[in-house]
């Protein structure tokens, strides 16, 4: 069935979120080096139906990558490149940054500065750009949604990456709001933002 939306509605809407998805790089993949995530396939199936959900709703949508001169994420090492099926289309915005939180990129910062629509963070690692950026946008008083199930932590220390996932996804609580994906598309159909009322979805 053909999607009819309204464009007028779509420009003029100030709810519409920006998806983020956080350094869906090849490094998570990459074992046994140290920052591969050994549990992260339920995590990144659930990022793929969010971007093609995106896609197919014409939702805004940002990719964030980690980029530094370590032996990880280096932009001279195949690590560093996005995962296959995650390379941005041409109509996505890009964002690059070298410490954890999104922020750190001077250009997202100022781009969420204006946008209150807010954002929703999918990606990796929850425990360390995941959290940071959530905690950043809450003491700038920007609206943020965490979509724990397509998301995955590393372990620390003797405490199991579940564990740590799990707090993550509680902690997270405290500076946006925490929804499982399915619950999130449901909720967040093209007719849900008033982009017309024969969407075809």
């Amino acid at each position: 069935m053909t999607s009819v939306v309204s464009l007028r509605s779509f420009v003029n809407s100030s709810g519409v979120p920006i998806v983020v998805f956080v350094d869906l790089q090849q490094e998570y993949l990459a074992a046994p080096r140290l920052l591969a995530i050994p549990d992260i396939d339920a995590a990144l199936e659930n990022c793929r139906r969010l971007l093609g959900h995106c896609r197919y709703a014409g939702l805004p949508v940002a990719f964030t990558r980690f980029l530094d001169h370590s032996a990880f994420f280096n932009r001279a090492t195949p690590f560093s490149h996005w995962i296959e099926g995650f390379e941005p289309q041409r109509n996505e915005m890009i964002f690059e940054r070298s410490s954890p939180s999104c922020y750190a990129c001077d250009s997202f910062s100022s781009l969420m500065g204006q946008n209150r629509g807010g954002f929703v963070l999918a990606g990796f690692a929850g425990e360390s750009a995941c959290l940071s950026t959530l905690i950043d946008a809450h003491h700038r008083n920007h609206k943020a949604v965490f979509l724990h199930d397509a998301s995955a932590s590393h372990r620390l220390d003797d405490l199991p990456a579940e564990d740590v996932h799990r707090a993550v996804t509680k902690i997270s609580g405290l500076y946006g709001d925490v929804y499982e994906t399915s619950e999130w598309i449901a909720a967040n159909l093209p007719r849900k933002f008033g982009l017309g009322a024969k969407t075809g979805v």
